[in-house]
């Protein structure tokens, strides 16, 4: 089983950058998409952007495209959100999840991914 575990979150100012990481342990990676949530107190969590195992292939939510990029490296078993522009909006508790690949890699619904990290918080002031 894949364990994961995020880092890189903590507070920002509006316009300002992170890098989020989400290392992989217990077993490679390579056979996984791998995905990003974030969340926000009282509302469920939200797709923010997908890779797939070879990463051939992202997607983004309309809201940080353009702004955010995901990637991966399969070889150190981590996957990163490089978050750019950062809005107040973007706050937010932010998760990295991963599901074994299939044709349907860039899956959105976060009860479409069984395995979860610990969550990182991201906090954007003016």
């Amino acid at each position: 089983q894949v364990q994961l575990v995020e880092s890189g979150g903590g507070l920002v100012q509006a316009g300002g950058s992170l890098r989020l990481s989400c290392a992989a342990s217990g077993r490679t990676i390579s056979a996984y998409s791998m995905a990003w949530f974030r969340q926000t107190p009282g509302k469920e969590r939200e797709f923010v952007a997908v890779i797939n195992s070879s990463s051939g292939g992202t997607a983004y939510a309309d809201s940080v495209k353009g702004r955010f990029t995901v990637s991966r490296d399969n070889a150190k078993n981590t996957a990163w959100l490089q978050m750019n522009s950062l809005k107040p909006e973007d706050m937010a508790v932010y998760y990295c999840a991963a599901r074994p690949s299939d044709y349907r890699w860039d899956r959105r619904d976060f009860y479409d991914y069984p395995l979860w990290g610990q969550g990182t918080q991201v906090t954007v002031s003016l």
